[in-house]
Formats: structure tokens, C-alpha cells, sequence
């Protein structure tokens, strides 16, 4: 497969004695479409920032929420263990004090140690969940910093997806709406150089989506297939333009 031209768009060319011959001479440079064009484009782009930084923003805070409470009964068994500790000390106090004062109280002593038993059992118990909501709350942590990695790099990705596209496939992506996006390329047909053949995608969602095509491509089916797999759209774009090239040719 042949790879598509990497020159830039071809300017117009100005007669520029016909313009000054005119009576008021100018030229259109067609600033209104391009400030249309870049305000679209950058409408698109803007909404994109501000969804992926709303989704950081309520696992940032469902992170920060869960954090909180494991941190809170984190504390309040603590403060349990300390407790159950003092208790403990108290009733090693009681029997000390018991076996000395009278002899008789043995039947009492071997109740309270049995008791003794059981706050000790209950002190590990808690030592136990302490190890437990510490690991969570590592795990969580952990999940936080990958889903902050994961976002940052899907937003490089799609910037440098933009910049790729318009250098190595000659063409230009403009926002046309909300969470849309045309891609517009030239110098396909011989015979027209300056023909416009171009591509709305709907980028709204998890993959691309294209919505129209311009002139119609027969073999957009199978093209928009492989898009859905492969979630590539520089390589959709690479394709398309050689299957539009092939259907010029053949034309010819």
C-alpha cells in the first residue's frame, strides 16, 4: 500500500495584478472560517479536558471519602484496644490485690482470668482488623495513583493523536460541534487537487464513530469495522485516504 502524500495543503494562488488592477483592491484571506474553525476545534478539546478532569475530580473524592471512614474506625478501634489494654491492667490489679486480702476468693480469681482470657483473645481480634483496614486503605491508595496514570496518559494520547494526524496524513481535523470533529483531506484526485474529501467523527464516547463521509467511500463498512477493534483513527485515516485515492484512480 502506497503511503499518502506528506506535503501540506496547497495555498491558493493570487492574481496579484488582477487585485491591484482593481478599482479597491483586496484579498480574502477567509479569516472568519478559520476563527470559526479554531473555535470549534477548540470548544471540542475543551470539553474533553473538562470531562476527564470531572471524573479525576469524583474518584479523587470517592477515593478521599473512603479514605476518611477507614481512617475513622481505624481510629476507633484503636481507641477500643486502648481501652481493652487499660481494662486489663485493672483486672491483673484486682486479682493481685484479691489473692493478697484473702484465699478464699479462688473461685472468683479463675472467673476473672477466664475473663482476662477473653479481652485477650478480643486485643488480637482488633490487632487483627487493624492489619486489615491498613491494607485496604495501601490498596486504595495504590488504585488511586494507577487511575490518576491511566487518565493523564489517555489525555497526552489524545493531543498527540490531533498533532499526528494533520503532520504525517496531510489533512486537518476542525471541530464542527460539540464532541465532533472533521477531518478533511486534499490532493487525492489528479484532477482536482484542491478537492475536498472528508470525515465527521462522533468522539463523545469510549471509541470513534464516524458519522459521515464525503464523497460516500464504498468500503467504508470494513474500514469502520477495523476502527472499532483497533481504536486507531490515524490508521483509519491512512486507509481511507488510499481507498479514496484507489476509487479516484479508477475513475480515471
Amino acid at each position: 500500500m502506497s503511503q499518502p502524500t506528506t506535503r501540506g495543503l496547497r495555498v491558493p494562488q493570487i492574481d496579484l495584478s488582477g487585485v491591484l488592477a482593481d478599482q479597491n483592491p483586496h484579498i480574502d484571506l477567509r479569516i472568519q472560517s478559520y476563527e470559526t474553525s479554531t473555535r470549534n476545534f477548540l470548544k471540542v478539546v475543551a470539553n474533553y479536558k473538562t470531562r476527564t478532569i470531572a471524573t479525576i475530580s469524583d474518584r479523587r473524592a470517592a477515593d478521599a471519602s473512603e479514605k476518611k471512614r477507614t481512617l475513622e474506625r481505624i481510629g476507633n478501634v484503636e481507641v477500643e484496644t486502648n481501652q481493652c489494654k487499660i481494662q486489663e491492667i485493672q483486672l491483673v490489679s484486682d486479682l493481685q490485690r484479691e489473692q493478697e486480702e484473702m484465699k478464699e476468693a479462688e473461685l472468683g480469681v479463675a472467673a476473672f482470668k477466664r475473663q482476662l482470657s477473653t479481652l485477650r483473645d478480643r486485643c488480637t481480634a482488633i490487632d487483627s482488623q487493624i492489619e486489615h483496614y491498613r491494607a485496604i486503605a495501601a490498596n486504595l491508595q495504590r488504585e488511586k495513583k494507577k487511575e490518576r496514570e491511566h487518565l493523564s496518559s489517555l489525555a497526552a494520547r489524545t493531543t498527540s493523536e490531533i498533532e499526528s494526524i494533520q503532520t504525517r496524513l496531510s489533512c486537518v481535523v476542525e471541530g464542527v460541534e460539540q464532541d465532533k470533529l472533521l477531518v478533511r483531506m486534499s490532493n487525492i484526485d489528479p484532477s482536482n487537487p484542491e478537492g475536498n474529501f472528508s470525515f465527521v467523527f462522533d468522539v463523545s464516547g469510549n471509541s470513534y464513530k464516524v458519522l459521515t463521509a464525503s464523497p460516500p467511500l464504498p468500503t467504508l463498512p470494513i474500514l469502520v469495522g477495523r476502527l472499532q477493534e483497533s481504536k486507531d483513527l490515524v490508521l483509519f485515516i491512512k486507509d481511507a485516504r488510499q481507498a479514496y485515492v484507489d476509487m479516484v484512480m479508477q475513475t480515471l
